[in-house]
């Protein structure tokens, strides 16, 4: 199996010619390093919640006009992309085959998250080797304990560091593909100093979005 990542927690999972793709957010996007066109070829795309870094409508159309790649996705997904006219299928609990793959799914819950109810969240095991809990480290993920390979957030508003490697030291995965780690560019800390102005501001707190060489700030 071969697993490929573009950028944030954007993956595209291929075994025998047959690729699935994982979550095309806008933070793969931002740049034009990645594009619709480039996922020209993919089988399936699976969309694991509504937040925008996993889930743009926009660029999930155009991945499907390129590709005619069927859509798997939860309720809440659901909702949106029938809204915009989008044929999918529910895969939120069970076991379900396509092509080599299988991917058990699972009710996986989001970690806590700055002024935003927590969405419904869909993880994956893939082949019974690979663990994918998307934005979650809740603890009823150890029943995977001494799985093959972890796919691992690394960056994140609602984690941090040692949050993050108590989680995988109890899970003692073999191998570990790190995700979520766009926050390391520039444009995504722009993003979250947007959040941070929108929660301060409604408690008349002023918050400097200060992050580049030379900016300064007078008291």
């Amino acid at each position: 199996m071969k697993i490929s990542k573009y950028l944030h927690s954007c993956l595209v999972f291929e075994l025998d010619g047959y690729k699935i793709l994982f979550d095309p957010g806008d933070f793969s996007f931002i740049e034009g390093l990645v594009t619709p066109e480039m996922f020209a070829d993919v089988n399936i795309i699976v969309i694991t919640h509504i937040h925008p870094d996993h889930f743009v409508i926009d660029i999930l159309q155009k991945i499907i006009n390129f590709s005619g790649a069927q859509v798997l996705t939860n309720s809440q997904v659901g909702e949106q992309l029938k809204k915009a006219g989008v044929k999918y299928a529910l895969l939120e609990e069970g076991i379900e085959h396509f092509g080599p793959f299988k991917l058990q799914a699972f009710p996986v819950k989001h970690a806590l998250i700055m002024d935003n109810p927590l969405p419904q969240m869909t993880g994956f095991l893939i082949n019974d080797k690979v663990l994918h809990p998307v934005d979650s480290m809740e603890d009823n993920l150890l029943k995977f304990k001494d799985i093959e390979l972890l796919i691992m957030v690394t960056m994140a508003p609602f984690a941090s560091e040692v949050m993050i490697t108590a989680f995988a030291d109890q899970l003692n995965p073999r191998q570990i593909l790190p995700v979520h780690d766009g926050y390391a560019k520039t444009f995504f800390i722009q993003k979250r100093y947007a959040a941070y102005v929108k929660h301060f501001d409604k408690l008349g707190i002023k918050f400097h979005e200060i992050y580049q060489i030379g900016n300064s700030l007078t008291i």
